[in-house]
């Protein structure tokens, strides 16, 4: 197999002229989404040429303590980011969600690099970073669906609660239907991609690995071992989110604490 092939700076700039095509599309269609896009593009260049640097660091001096310290801020950067797109109250909720995404990711972590591929030394941020990062990336959209799906029944489906409640049932019982709604429309996106990798789809993983000159024997192992950790990854921290974010959202009387706001609605 061949090695990496480099992308010089001069051509990636000249690819990035595509990105007329979708300003063209917002002009055309006045979509108002101009300036959000152009924010997004370049927030994410920055943040990946930050990223790009401190992880040249981080694989440099390869510190178990630096990692973790590092895996810390991608949590609560990503919990952040989860409560905010949900349009929901980041003091609030913060919390349940940096637990739920932790539980889910340092175990499965752990057990990636001690148990199965194994680098030296096990916390090496050459597999320990990348790793968590595709765990915590694939986890923020099904915990935004799941918690936005969960606080708009609670306004669609006001008078099903309210009529749980006055027969005697606890608020977390009686939440127990819109509970159920919101894991399995946060699991749905992940699972369709699951059954449409291979034959649709060529994950992000496996291409990088296979353009990186792998075998794609080798890749297609790395890229299932991540897929189930994905899946994993996502139902616990789902499981755990969603449930502790009752628990501060919800008086003892069933009041809920919590509004979801969708700003297209308004």
């Amino acid at each position: 197999m061949n090695g990496v092939v480099d992308i010089s700076w001069w051509q990636l700039a000249l690819f990035s002229t595509l990105l007329a095509i979708p300003l063209a599309v917002n002009a055309y269609h006045q979509l108002d989404i101009g300036k959000e896009m152009l924010w997004s593009i370049g927030r994410m260049a920055l943040q990946l040429l930050l990223v790009g640097i401190y992880l040249e660091y981080l694989f440099e001096h390869n510190s178990l303590w630096v990692n973790l310290a590092w895996l810390m801020v991608m949590i609560g950067v990503g919990a952040s980011s989860i409560v905010s797109k949900a349009k929901l109250p980041v003091t609030l909720l913060i919390g349940p969600i940096v637990i739920g995404l932790a539980v889910g990711l340092f175990p499965l972590i752990i057990l990636l690099c001690v148990a199965v591929v194994q680098p030296t030394p096990w916390y090496s941020a050459q597999y320990m970073i990348p790793l968590a990062g595709m765990l915590l990336g694939n986890s923020l959209s099904g915990n935004i669906v799941a918690l936005q799906n969960l606080f708009t029944a609670y306004q669609e489906r006001r008078a099903e609660y309210e009529g749980a409640l006055s027969l005697g049932a606890s608020p977390i019982y009686a939440s127990r239907g819109f509970v159920r709604s919101a894991l399995r429309k946060a699991s749905a996106p992940l699972l369709a991609s699951m059954a449409a990798t291979g034959l649709v789809t060529l994950p992000g993983m496996m291409t990088g690995q296979i353009l990186g000159g792998t075998s794609p024997l080798i890749a297609i192992k790395y890229q299932l071992l991540i897929m189930i950790a994905i899946f994993v990854m996502l139902n616990i921290s789902l499981t755990l989110s969603v449930h502790l974010t009752l628990r501060v959202a919800l008086s003892k009387e069933g009041r809920v604490k919590v509004r979801f706001t969708d700003e297209n609605s308004e």
